[in-house]
């Protein structure tokens, strides 16, 4: 736990504070001096590098102190992708003005609800939400009011959005990113890796109040408020359906028996990363998986030939892997997964000019509105309206064309009243105008 207080050392950029009336909370917004204008690296947190809560009591006195704070609370995690299996928080981070950053360590203190408790009335920040909300989840913490930097800027109308790259442009300030993709399992953590989490939440509740600010601005603010509140509403992600079929280079097998050998070999992988505690990817890539299916090799050791199987690694689960493709083989025919998965949306749009030239012709007509709204709000197409959800309603859409039909149709597939009211509208015309032109116009 860091110190309270503390200078902002010789390594941060000088600043002038000065408070505005439209500083959110009257908190002191802080201004770079307008002659400097390079980004001033940010080396050092302010209060110095604390170290990792490793007990409960520890963890405990920490959200006494935060809940007595006041303002918004800075949150982050850090995970092990693509080292470790699943998606789970091995360091939480946490900052409150007056109160300092804490680094915690969830797999020693893997329940972290006092924190929660602590701040349950308070803003929690986070940057790119929705990758943390289910980690943190895992070890209690749920927040009831929410701001996302990212989202923000976003549908402020910055060009970027990444972390560092809002940091540099609006602080003026050069974060450093290098351990973002670390193995943040591994224990103990180096110092760097330390200064790199402590400062991450050190900036953001700076740079909320600049996203904001902005939002303001654009008069954004209430369609900002509408998102937060819908990824905190969002259910848990359901399962997805045949997992296996995203194995990258799948699309080389032809045939329901291959697709079969990829699924068992996809699924004696999954089992062995959980039981190892290792990403998949570690264990077996994919374009391991799909050669040899396409090799169909006749025994372990014509399959620990293959050039990708090589390796220690390989040789110890390689009859595992050979095992994996026995099993496909016996599968009756009745039992092989098919060629593709039927679904009820629509197909894929390269297909409709062919199946469904008025579908098509739809698509076209709906497509140029989101252009046009999307320059003139200088807002992402896909956070105008989910792709998804377009096509959706282009490909079917109501019986009935008029804004109340169309409106409806949104809403149900989770469209937020500011994007309804935005694009229902002008939608309405473009699909009513394309279903009266004549077939071949």
């Amino acid at each position: 736990m860091s110190q309270e207080g503390g200078s902002d050392g010789p390594n941060r950029r000088r600043r002038i504070r000065r408070r505005t009336p439209d500083t959110p909370g009257g908190s002191p917004a802080l201004e770079p001096e307008e002659a400097e204008t390079a980004a001033v690296p940010l080396l050092e947190p302010r209060d110095g590098v604390p170290e990792p809560l490793i007990t409960t009591a520890e963890v405990v006195a920490f959200a006494a102190r935060l809940g007595a704070g006041t303002g918004p609370v800075a949150v982050d995690a850090e995970r092990a992708s693509g080292y470790r299996y699943g998606q789970r928080a091995y360091l939480v981070q946490i900052r409150r003005e007056g109160v300092g950053t804490a680094l915690i360590d969830p797999v020693a203190v893997p329940d972290l609800r006092p924190i929660a408790r602590a701040i349950s009335d308070a803003e929690w920040l986070l940057h790119a939400a929705s990758q943390d909300l289910s980690c943190l989840a895992e070890v209690g913490m749920v927040p009831a009011l929410l701001f996302d930097t990212e989202l923000g800027a976003r549908l402020a109308g910055f060009a970027r959005v990444g972390l560092g790259a809002l940091v540099e442009e609006l602080l003026g300030l050069q974060l450093e990113k290098g351990h973002s993709a670390a193995d943040w399992s591994t224990r103990p953590l180096p110092r760097d890796w330390l200064i790199y989490a402590a400062l991450d939440v050190e900036i953001l509740i700076e740079l909320r109040h600049k996203v904001r600010d902005r939002l303001i601005e654009t008069g954004k603010l209430a369609w900002a408020e509408e998102e937060f509140a819908a990824l905190l509403a969002a259910p848990v992600p359901a399962q997805r359906i045949d997992p296996w079929r995203r194995t990258s280079g799948m699309h080389s097998l032809r045939s329901r028996r291959q697709l079969a050998a990829l699924r068992s070999l996809w699924t004696a992988r999954e089992e062995v990363a959980q039981r190892r505690d290792i990403a998949p990817g570690r264990i077996l890539h994919d374009k391991a998986m799909v050669a040899g299916v396409l090799a169909d090799p006749g025994s372990p050791e014509a399959m620990l030939a293959l050039p990708v199987f090589r390796g220690r690694a390989n040789r110890k689960l390689i009859r595992t892997w050979y095992g994996a493709l026995q099993q496909a083989r016996a599968l009756p025919d009745s039992d092989l997964p098919p060629l593709t998965l039927s679904g009820n949306g629509p197909p894929p749009p390269n297909r409709w000019a062919e199946r469904e030239p008025a579908a098509a012709a739809r698509l076209v007509a709906a497509r140029d509105v989101i252009a046009e709204l999307v320059a003139a709000h200088d807002v992402p197409a896909e956070n105008l309206l989910s792709p998804d959800l377009l096509r959706r309603l282009v490909w079917d859409p109501p019986t009935l064309l008029t804004e109340d039909s169309v409106s409806d149709r949104l809403r149900a597939g989770g469209a937020r009243d500011w994007q309804i009211t935005l694009t229902a509208p002008p939608l309405v015309l473009a699909l009513a105008a394309t279903a009266a032109q004549p077939p071949d116009g």
